[in-house]
């Protein structure tokens, strides 16, 4: 009952509150919710879900910084549009069904939403969606991944891997 105070009002969103009270993963509960009603995975198997999937992308979070457009940065996520097939990678990676991974790619485009939403720009990101996908990645609040992965860039980049880095 609490998350309905803390989330009160549709059109004054508190990503703070809803943020913190979301676990291991940058999707608060509206998009969750959203989520579990249009995917085809049972609604209890989401966050588990996320929180694989961010645990894949956490530590890749600096070369998402160099190759994609980052659209929105907060104290504990920041957001990125990315080319539509960019989730089979991730899906690959991470080990997830076709189902599975089609409730990511709605809780973190669900989660753009809101972003845009509550910063003004809904119809900008509304707009880019039509023809790219959504990352919301979170991260520490030195701006390193989150969900417990720790270490330094340069070991988070040797541990993910360089695909799209160059000697740059």
């Amino acid at each position: 009952m609490s998350d309905d105070d803390a989330n009160g009002g549709s059109d004054r969103e508190d990503p703070d509150d809803a943020d913190r009270a979301r676990g291991p993963y940058p999707i608060e509960g509206t998009a969750l919710v959203k989520t579990a009603a249009l995917a085809s995975v049972p609604a209890a198997r989401v966050p588990a879900l996320l929180a694989r999937v961010q645990a894949d992308l956490g530590p890749r979070i600096d070369a998402y910084r160099r190759r994609y457009e980052r659209i929105a940065v907060e104290p504990d996520r920041e957001t990125f549009l990315v080319e539509p097939d960019h989730w089979d990678a991730v899906a690959d990676r991470v080990g997830l069904s076709e189902r599975e991974r089609d409730a990511v790619v709605r809780a973190h485009e669900a989660a753009v939403e809101r972003i845009g939403s509550g910063s003004g720009r809904r119809e900008e990101f509304d707009t880019a969606l039509e023809i790219r996908s959504g990352v919301v990645i979170g991260v520490d609040a030195e701006g390193g991944a989150r969900d417990g992965t720790e270490g330094d860039a340069r070991d988070t980049e040797a541990a993910g891997g360089g695909e799209g880095d160059t000697d740059g």
